[in-house]
């Protein structure tokens, strides 16, 4: 019978455990000391050994070779190779994503209280537990704050964000991490030496890219190899074919034409490997992890990798929703070899658009402007007028409107000038909640097409619009009051 390789290779002790060594250490000194929690949490990705560290556990607490609890179960006694066949009657698996109801939780509650029939104590592994109901939740929680002595939890899950407060306060959490190159590498070999396989050094650095870290995934990527390849050496050319990944031959030629900075070649070669039915945005993403790959190897340029990955991505990010994927490699190949080009037509863009606002913000007409018929004199006469209109909309505009006095027009924009302690009237005026109705005010009363602009008046000479008063002093005065 056939038994894949995880399953054959799962860590049987401690030691062969690849990575979370803070998590292993800790839990074996628990062990040892035998101080043992009643509850556990074990998060993290899947296929980083949650699973496989809880019948650790077990096997520690029930390990028959030993007068106690142990840290090195034998691996021999009946309830260690009954631990391993998952055949051991008091450790109890429950797969949560097909039993996430409140009846199985009362199925548990109600079993709970029998004693181990085989072990020391009951271990409950709750995989995927984040999809209990909060039903079944709420139903666990007196359990699993007071359980029996003889009982230990253990709760797995891909996502804690999902698992209720109670509950996680109530165990022992332990995140596990992504396990590093190094640790896969040497898992692996350590497979690869037990069935007497050949393969390429290069091809273990693909398996963890395409494994994203995880363990239980690079050893069934392994096992895929092994299958196609079977009783031929695994070489990087084979590996790369079988998974799917763009040949490092082909990004290496790719990024000699990017680094000769030749636009033509290297959209040549682009549509040379599109004609060969190579999935272009996929190609890019394989790209930017082997530029990532150089980074680290110190065989590209930081600045220049970065650049490389930085333009790949924007513009797959920017263009994702594009169908003609070829057109968007055009685009990522001129980002690539042309960066001061686009920061260039950035600079412009942006520089245009601050010459549009400065533009509106003088003259709301966007820019056309028109000659109208009016003195300052004329304005100056009918400012008390528009000053107490606007008081009927807003009694605000008295005390802000205060020492404010029509500067001088110019075309179709009247300047209305303040003093330097008038500053905050100033910014008052320039809000939105001012602006718009005291525009309506003005040209209702001076002309339907003039534009208002306000400024600070330097001129300390002109005494229509000096005022030895600060904002304070004049909003007390306006409302007759006393500032506390």
């Amino acid at each position: 019978m056939h038994v894949t390789l995880y399953r054959k290779y799962r860590p049987k002790d401690f030691e062969e455990i690849a990575g979370q060594r803070e998590i292993v250490k800790t839990l074996k000194s628990s062990l040892r000391s035998e101080k043992i929690s009643h509850a556990y949490l074990f998060t993290g990705p899947r296929g980083l050994g949650k699973t496989t560290i809880a019948r650790l556990i077990a096997k520690g607490v029930n390990c028959l070779a030993h007068d106690t609890i142990t840290d090195e179960p034998c691996n021999k006694c009946d309830n260690c190779l009954a631990i391993n066949e998952g055949s051991f009657i008091d450790m109890i698996e429950i797969d949560a994503a097909s039993n996430r109801g409140i009846d199985e939780i009362r199925q548990i509650k109600e079993k709970i209280n029998y004693q181990p029939s085989n072990g020391r104590k009951k271990i409950y592994i709750i995989d995927e537990a984040h999809m209990l109901t909060k039903e079944a939740f709420n139903a666990l929680l007196k359990t699993l704050e007071e359980p029996p002595e003889h009982v230990i939890f253990i709760l797995a899950t891909t996502e804690p964000d999902k698992i209720l407060p109670t509950i996680i306060s109530r165990c022992q959490r332990y995140d596990f991490k992504s396990v590093l190159y190094e640790e896969m590498k040497e898992r692996l070999k350590y497979i690869v030496d037990q069935e007497n396989i050949i393969i390429d050094e290069d091809v273990y650095e693909i398996i963890y890219e395409s494994a994203s870290g995880g363990m239980r995934d690079s050893i069934s990527i392994l096992e895929r190899l092994m299958i196609t390849c079977y009783e031929e050496e695994i070489t990087t050319e084979k590996c790369e074919q079988i998974l799917g990944i763009t040949s490092t031959k082909k990004m290496k030629n790719f990024l000699d034409k990017i680094l000769k900075k030749d636009i033509r070649e290297t959209i040549k070669k682009l549509d040379e490997y599109w004609l060969e039915s190579l999935e272009v945005e996929m190609f890019f993403k394989d790209f930017a992890k082997y530029c990532k790959n150089l980074i680290s190897k110190n065989e590209l340029a930081i600045e220049e990798g970065l650049d490389i990955i930085g333009s790949i991505y924007e513009s797959l990010n920017k263009f994702k929703y594009e169908e003609d994927k070829r057109l968007v490699g055009y685009v990522i190949v001129n980002n690539i070899l042309n960066p001061k080009k686009q920061i260039e037509i950035q600079e412009k863009i942006i520089e245009k658009e601050v010459e549009k606002i400065v533009s509106i913000d003088k003259n709301e007409n966007n820019g056309i402007i028109e000659n109208i018929s009016l003195s300052l004199e004329e304005i100056q006469n009918k400012w008390s007028d528009i000053v107490n209109e606007a008081k009927k909309v807003k009694i605000t505009f008295s005390a802000f409107l205060r020492d404010a006095k029509p500067y001088k027009v110019d075309k179709n924009i009247l300047y209305i000038g303040f003093n330097k302690e008038s500053s905050y009237s100033k910014e008052s005026m320039e809000k939105k909640d001012y602006k718009e109705p005291f525009l309506e005010i003005v040209r209702k009363k001076i002309h339907p097409k003039i534009y208002v602009h306000y400024t600070i008046n330097d001129n300390e000479g002109d005494k229509s619009i000096k005022n030895e008063k600060n904002l304070g002093q004049r909003v007390e005065d306006f409302f007759s009051g006393k500032i506390l």
